[in-house]
């Protein structure tokens, strides 16, 4: 036992788990932002772990034909993009129903992403070599004894999702397309009466998810490894949902949500790496674990958009 504690002790006192925690933060506050506003507009979107997932192939595929992670990231966000239109077409234009789609599109990217990189690059054993996102410690900021290490010794876009967070809350609450949009999720229909393009704004919103799912899903396989594996997105889109809940779809507190979640993950890692003796299956699941937990406690105190995941239906009028 004293053992045990003695290593989960050196766990929280290392410098590398709370860097590791912020690399593992990012991918799901990427999503959890990005998905934020198409959430505010009353459409739940359970279909980022598809849109990840195609991310994270094509950046690998594109990073290996044309030799740049940027241009790998670039088709990363087109590619995830143009899945999240065809979602956009099924729940706003169609008016399916939105959890049953998200889960097609999420089975439909696993299966597409697994078959294009066996036909491209065969059943081989391993991705090939390619290189990944650079690693830019901040001038200054990354000489900080201690917090220079863990904050600002990253990968570009580990600074680019929590600089997300300050600009998602102020284009929220502080502009009028941020009221535009939790109009629509509110009343579609007094908002349609007023002028506001209930079924554009939705699928604005739904496309500005894909472009930021797919740059996490990048960052995954091009920013964090430099591979691509058959579900590598391990259910972070879900995770992702799960923070925006907890955090009653305010962005700062999805960061909350995304940061504990990411805590969770990083001491998984931990546990297995320094083979505590615990089983690994049980590391495992923690991340999960801690999902099940912030939906249970959330359970009861937040309250979804009057409209969340209802069709919208234009009633026209008859000229008698």
């Amino acid at each position: 036992m004293a053992d045990l504690l003695s290593q989960f002790a050196f766990i929280f006192t290392s410098l590398d788990f709370y860097a590791a925690v912020f690399r593992l933060t990012t991918p799901i506050l990427l999503v959890a932002m990005g998905s934020i506003f198409c959430e505010r507009a009353g459409i739940m979107n359970i279909a980022t772990e598809g849109f990840m997932l195609m991310g994270a192939m094509t950046a690998v595929v594109v990073t290996y034909y044309l030799g740049s992670p940027w241009l790998g990231a670039l088709g990363a966000m087109l590619a995830a993009m143009v899945l999240s239109l065809l979602f956009a077409v099924f729940v706003v234009i169609i008016g399916t129903d939105h959890i049953v789609t998200a889960v097609a599109l999420n089975v439909f990217s696993l299966g597409t992403t697994s078959l294009i990189f066996r036909q491209i690059f065969g059943a081989m054993s391993r991705t090939p070599d390619i290189t990944g996102l650079p690693i830019w410690r901040l001038p200054l900021l990354g000489d900080l004894p201690v917090l220079g290490n863990i904050l600002f010794n990253q990968s570009p876009l580990v600074y680019l999702a929590f600089l997300s967070v300050p600009i998602a809350n102020f284009f929220m609450f502080r502009t009028k397309w941020g009221l535009n949009i939790r109009a629509v999720g509110e009343t579609p229909r007094a908002a349609d009466t007023v002028g506001l393009n209930v079924y554009r704004i939705r699928i604005y919103t739904i496309l500005v998810s894909g472009l930021v799912a797919g740059l996490a899903g990048a960052f995954l396989s091009i920013g964090q490894t430099t591979i691509f594996q058959e579900g590598m997105t391990a259910g972070r889109g879900y995770i992702a949902y799960t923070a925006i809940v907890f955090g009653k779809w305010n962005p700062l507190g999805a960061l909350v949500g995304a940061v504990i979640f990411g805590f969770a993950d990083a001491l998984q890692l931990r546990i297995q790496a320094l083979g505590m003796g615990i089983p690994y299956q049980f590391a495992l699941m923690i991340p999960y674990l801690f999902t099940v937990l912030a939906i249970v406690f959330a359970v009861g105190r937040v309250s979804w958009s009057a409209a969340y995941g209802q069709p919208y239906r234009r009633v026209e009028r008859s000229v008698d």
